[in-house]
């Protein structure tokens, strides 16, 4: 870790008022969550369907004891913790801070860690609706159905995640939008910068600070005042031992 550029790092923060946080899947892989593409990730290779066929919306519809089974085994982690990255976020928040988290998990662990204004781009697996009648149930409820799950109604039950074949929240993608568009500084984290659209995000930023930890590079890292290859978990650990909020 670059000490220099920690207490830049650091600075930033301290003379920031909207900040805004936009987060993918490296955020969680410290809660042992797996990240999608890596050898060992949500979506490694299991077969003759991609996992990216599985998760889609067709898929959903025509095959749906197929996807429980791949989404309770492969994407439902009911154990994960929020790590030093989501506390530190939630921290900056009330302190009045942050303005915002934006991000393309759908595992709960900013609202989890105490942030309260979250744009899940993707949605959450702590969501799912009846598709006959559109009662809502609980992550609870899922993981203690085998199969397919069903409503009383006899609907039924989806995940309110946005699957491949699927589009984004209109309302979500305001928020995301207005937030980023009147941050002062954004920091990016863990995210490599591919998944479109959400990545695109990004270029509605016209504030003053971008600062980008991710272990890979990303195309943003041009634009960015500052950039660190290193675990964000360990970043934002180095902010709180200097008691940077």
């Amino acid at each position: 870790m670059d000490r220099n550029k920690l207490e830049k790092f650091a600075d930033i923060i301290a003379n920031s008022k909207r900040i805004v946080f936009f987060g993918g899947a490296g955020v969680s892989t410290e809660s042992g969550i797996p990240d999608f593409r890596s050898p060992n990730g949500v979506f490694s290779s299991r077969g003759e369907l991609s996992p990216e066929e599985i998760v889609s919306h067709p898929y959903f519809m025509t095959h749906t004891e197929e996807f429980y089974e791949f989404y309770r085994e492969r994407m439902l982690f009911p154990n994960a913790r929020p790590n030093a990255a989501h506390t530190y976020i939630a921290a900056l928040e009330r302190a009045g801070k942050l303005s915002a988290v934006v991000t393309q998990n759908i595992d709960g662990l900013h609202q989890a860690a105490g942030s309260k204004t979250v744009y899940e781009l993707h949605g959450s697996v702590h969501r799912n609706h009846c598709m006959r009648c559109g009662k809502l149930y609980d992550l609870d409820f899922i993981l203690s159905h085998g199969g397919v799950p069903h409503c009383d109604c006899g609907g039924t039950i989806k995940p309110n995640v946005v699957l491949y074949g699927e589009e984004l929240d209109g309302a979500v993608i305001s928020g995301a939008v207005k937030a980023i568009a009147n941050a002062d500084t954004l920091i990016i984290g863990g995210t490599s910068l591919v998944v479109y659209p959400a990545a695109g995000f990004i270029d509605y930023f016209g504030g003053k600070h971008i600062v980008i930890i991710n272990k890979s590079q990303t195309f943003a890292d041009a634009r960015a005042e500052i950039s660190f290859n290193d675990n964000i978990g360990e970043i934002f650990s180095a902010l709180d031992e200097l008691h940077i909020i």
